[in-house]
């Protein structure tokens, strides 16, 4: 967008945009359809994001062909979903964002395809800030779920301005297409990176609301970072350290222990801190992102060990990202976009020094 444009409130999905819904409950369909002999296809499941509850489990008995009931299957994956619900964790930047509209003012909703009465089990997870929100819809509270436009018209009803005037952030397809549908603006932080293409229709695509600009809204710019470097909750990561690019900068051997604890929406350049056996504690700068350029779009990351002045072993090596410095310059060219350059170097040595990154040197992870 050319032009910062005026709104006057914001109103947000829930699952996949503020909590990592969609992480916390990957694996339980897998098990369930495991008893039936059956096995996901990643395909039908990528299009039932953000679908409403009845048209998703309507599609999963007729795509597996199980002997069941909506109720009979509701009635046994729900206790399933309840459990892993509690482990859900706020995404990236969402706390900030949503504390920073509020303390300035600007009335929030959550306007969510969910059922009411999982939408209820789901806000402890969103710990004081929740009460932030003076609106809270589900999907069973309007006449028709996302993408119709129903629960944007209602949220902005309930708010008390025009839904021309609100600002929506979603993560699924549906859930922009409803937002546009109604007039709104539209934030796109999309919960499935290979499907990125499809949400061009939204004013604007993020990989996670830390690059959420306020100042683009109108609203009051965030004033947080630290010599350079935004504070984020740990994230902590094993990882293989493979083969060197150039001088103390390596390729990450990933495997299903790598991304465990990092949400799929980090993206961009990072600073933390890695420990292995062989060289013990480093200052660490992280350069991760996802490849498109080939068939089956991949997640890639990058190591630089700041500390280091000799040869650095392959070795498995515990990572805790807890600063993010900057987005990555191009999505097209990954090699290219995940350049680290003497700036990030600068600014990561002098933060770590901080008390504020210094004290995560002695976290329990690395010990």
């Amino acid at each position: 967008m050319a032009a910062a444009h005026q709104v006057s409130a914001v109103i947000f999905n829930l699952d996949g945009t503020l909590l990592d819904t969609e992480r916390a409950t990957r694996d339980i369909l897998n098990e369930f359809l495991a008893a039936y002999g059956k096995v996901p296809d990643a395909q039908k499941e990528e299009k039932r994001l953000g679908q409403m509850y009845l048209e998703s489990t309507t599609g999963i008995i007729s795509d597996y062909g199980l002997p069941l009931t909506v109720e009979e299957y509701s009635k046994a994956m729900h206790p399933l979903y309840l459990r892993r619900w509690q482990k859900a964790k706020p995404l990236p930047g969402v706390k900030r964002l949503v504390k920073h509209l509020h303390k300035n003012g600007v009335p929030l909703a959550l306007a969510s395809n969910s059922v009411r009465r999982n939408i209820d089990h789901k806000l402890p997870k969103l710990e004081d800030w929740g009460e932030c929100f003076s609106v809270i819809l589900g999907g069973d509270q309007v006449p028709n779920g996302k993408p119709s436009p129903d629960i944007f018209l209602e949220a902005a009803k309930r708010l008390g301005v025009n839904p021309s005037s609100c600002l929506v952030i979603e993560d699924s397809v549906v859930g922009v297409k409803g937002a546009k549908a109604s007039g709104a603006k539209a934030v796109a932080v999309p919960s499935l990176q290979s499907q990125r293409k499809h949400y061009y229709i939204a004013d604007v695509i993020l990989y996670s609301l830390l690059d959420f600009d306020p100042e683009l809204w109108r609203f009051p710019p965030f004033e947080d970072r630290i010599q350079g470097v935004l504070p984020i909750d740990p994230l902590p990561s094993n990882a293989g350290i493979g083969d060197k690019i150039i001088n103390n900068l390596h390729w990450v051997i990933s495997d299903d222990c790598t991304y465990e604890c990092i949400p799929d929406q980090i993206s961009g350049i990072y600073l933390g801190w890695a420990k292995s056996k062989v060289h013990g504690l480093s200052k660490v700068i992280i350069g991760t992102g996802w490849d498109f350029s080939q068939q089956t779009v991949e997640r890639v990351m990058q190591v630089d060990f700041l500390d280091s002045s000799g040869r650095i072993e392959t070795e498995p090596v515990k990572l805790l990202v807890i600063g993010y410095i900057r987005k990555l310059q191009s999505a097209d060219a990954i090699l290219q976009a995940l350049n680290i350059t003497d700036e990030d170097r600068s600014i990561a040595k002098e933060a770590l020094d901080l008390p504020t990154f210094s004290e995560y040197a002695n976290d329990l992870h690395l010990a």
